[in-house]
């Protein structure tokens, strides 16, 4: 039987606020703000890995990277002007509009595909790291979805995941903080029977033969106003997985 990993419910409401996406104020304006760590956590773990030079200008080139659950593209932009070779799916169409007329605009060469990682043409080389940020507490079956990515993933290559604990402090702070005091989310973006804690998703990955792991963790100073990233794991958490 085939996979499915789309969540219905959860397509029906990102959909809602797809022409929002480029809006750095608006209903995706944290995802703005944590891009630049998301961005450094990635840079760092896949320079190290493919031994690749943080300072060059290009440090991503030649590498293919799969942004699954792609959005708007917030991810996908930056990554391609470290000159890696782009290719974002989503299977929201509207998003996958927004994402290619915006990279368009910028000149930036991306391939934007509208489908979920199950429908990923099989005739498309295999990928030397695959995103996965932010995506994982929407899908239907998180274990269908690691292995499906998984499976698009080359010998050598690496994925990131990025997500919410599962913790009361998450459900505090992730849910009702963030979506009915702070507004930093549309309320119902999240659900916490969703959420995975990272010695799962740990289990998970290791299971699929990504044994070699590095986690960071993800906090908000509300003194400074700002995003920082932790060693604090309790809410937000950065995943990086290779095989052994």
């Amino acid at each position: 039987m085939k996979l499915n990993t789309r969540d219905l419910t959860e397509l029906n409401h990102f959909k809602e606020y797809s022409s929002t996406w480029w809006d750095n104020k608006g209903p995706f304006r944290v995802l703005h703000a944590i891009t630049p760590l998301r961005m450094a956590f990635i840079k760092e773990k896949v320079c190290i890995h493919f031994q690749r030079s943080e300072t060059s200008p290009k440090p991503l080139s030649g590498l293919r990277i799969l942004d699954v659950g792609c959005g708007g593209g917030l991810l996908c932009e930056p990554l391609c002007r470290l000159g890696a070779d782009v290719t974002g799916i989503d299977p929201v169409e509207e998003n996958i509009l927004v994402a290619k007329a915006h990279a368009e605009a910028l000149g930036l060469p991306i391939t934007y595909l509208p489908c979920a990682i199950e429908e990923l043409p099989e005739e498309l080389p295999l990928f030397d790291v695959i995103v996965a940020s932010e995506i994982i507490e929407h899908v239907r079956d998180s274990n269908d979805f690691l292995k499906m990515c998984v499976a698009r993933l080359a010998p050598k290559g690496g994925i990131v995941v990025t997500t919410l604990n599962k913790t009361l402090k998450s459900y505090l702070f992730g849910i009702l903080a963030a979506e009915y005091l702070l507004n930093w989310a549309p309320r119902g973006t999240h659900s916490w029977d969703k959420f995975i804690t990272p010695q799962d998703l740990s289990r998970k990955l290791s299971h699929l033969g990504l044994g070699s792991q590095e986690i960071s963790g993800l906090e908000f100073s509300p003194l400074r106003r700002e995003w920082f990233l932790s060693s604090s794991i309790e809410v937000n958490y950065f995943m990086w997985a290779t095989r052994s």
